[in-house]
């Protein structure tokens, strides 16, 4: 449940705001949904990379991943998918944080 919906808002968000705000929904769903620590990092870092892979392929095949080529050699990337796969990564570690720090603050402010 916690995956789906930070995946949906992600996505949809990534069309009218900033990229950063990922990190605003995976903390905001993650504290008002989550429960365990470890689950919301995982839905956390799962959604984010799932929707980053997914937007920057939307963005990358429609010009036959010309520029994503070009930005992979300039880092010395062997091909476009290693530069997908790790720009993916990078947003799902913030995803996950995002997502971990709104449990941990929720269980840090509740009353025992």
């Amino acid at each position: 449940m916690l995956f789906l919906i930070i995946l949906v808002l992600s996505i949809v968000s990534s069309y009218f705001l900033p990229w950063w705000t990922i990190a605003l929904i995976a903390f905001g769903t993650a504290y008002y949904i989550g429960n365990k620590p470890g689950k919301a990092f995982m839905a956390g870092f799962g959604a984010i990379f799932v929707a980053w892979t997914i937007l920057a392929l939307i963005q990358s095949l429609p010009n036959h991943n010309m520029l994503a080529e070009r930005v992979a050699k300039l880092m010395q990337l062997p091909n476009w998918i290693v530069l997908l796969l790790v720009t993916a990564f990078v947003g799902g570690l913030l995803g996950g944080m995002s997502a971990l720090s709104g449990v941990l603050i929720k269980k840090a402010y509740q009353k025992p």
